[in-house]
């Protein structure tokens, strides 16, 4: 059994948006997959891992703040699950922010593209929390900047919340060095009121958030099958 350790939120599309995650994860793998939350949604994290113990647990996450370090390992204490790394700081993660970005790029003309790229993250105080955004930042730098054009793409990683650069810090900034087609590529899972806060922070596009992407769909089964020393992914592998 695969239990999915989401934070949970009061808005609707993201329970839509983990749903297809889920479906995906299945449909991949033939494994079932549940989904406990950790605040605002039921079922918790708690029933969930009642229900299914020594199941293995991904956290979608993609910082490796408190939620992982903490809040997920106190509720699974005693059950038997096995608790997976979260999702920050994988090559996957980084390919599915380019997908999403060229999608958002797309949206504002078929050949457009963006001159300067901030990579939101939710933001987070603890130690090592926020190295997922930066990790996924240089990540997208690189696979930029492998792609060649007639002048290099600044890629900044800026934060919503508990540390800086903000997010609206980060695009006035890039605007005052110059630059006009300001995209922001939103590192967040699910939507919710981070990705909403986005829409206000004066970009040129925002893309969407990753949980559906087929890549992290992928990822989660492999951190599933490196728990259960299994291979279970199918063909659906290699789709993009």
């Amino acid at each position: 059994m695969l239990v999915l350790a989401v934070h949970g939120s009061a808005d609707p599309a993201a329970a839509a948006t983990i749903g297809r995650l889920t479906s995906a994860v299945e449909a991949m793998s033939g494994v079932r997959a549940a989904v406990g939350h950790l605040d605002v949604q039921r079922p918790s994290l708690a029933e969930v891992v009642r229900e299914h113990p020594r199941a293995v647990v991904v956290p979608l996450l993609l910082g490796d703040g408190y939620h992982r370090r903490v809040d997920v390992p106190a509720v699974l204490a005693g059950t038997g699950c096995v608790l997976t790394e979260g999702l920050g700081g994988e090559p996957e993660v980084a390919l599915a922010l380019h997908g999403r970005l060229r999608e958002a790029e797309r949206r504002r003309g078929p050949y457009a593209r963006a001159d300067a790229v901030v990579v939101a993250g939710a933001g987070s105080s603890r130690p090592g929390g926020n190295d997922g955004t930066a990790d996924c930042a240089a990540r997208l730098a690189a696979l930029l900047a492998g792609e060649g054009g007639l002048r290099p793409v600044p890629v900044i990683g800026a934060y919503l919340t508990s540390a800086g650069p903000t997010v609206p810090g980060a695009v006035a900034a890039l605007r005052e060095a110059g630059y006009g087609r300001i995209a922001v590529a939103a590192h967040l899972l699910a939507p919710g009121r981070f990705a909403r806060a986005l829409a206000g922070a004066g970009a040129w596009t925002v893309s969407e958030p990753l949980a559906d992407h087929p890549r992290i769909a992928r990822l989660v089964l492999a951190r599933y099958e490196s728990a259960r020393g299994t291979r279970v992914l199918r063909a659906a592998r290699l789709a993009c």
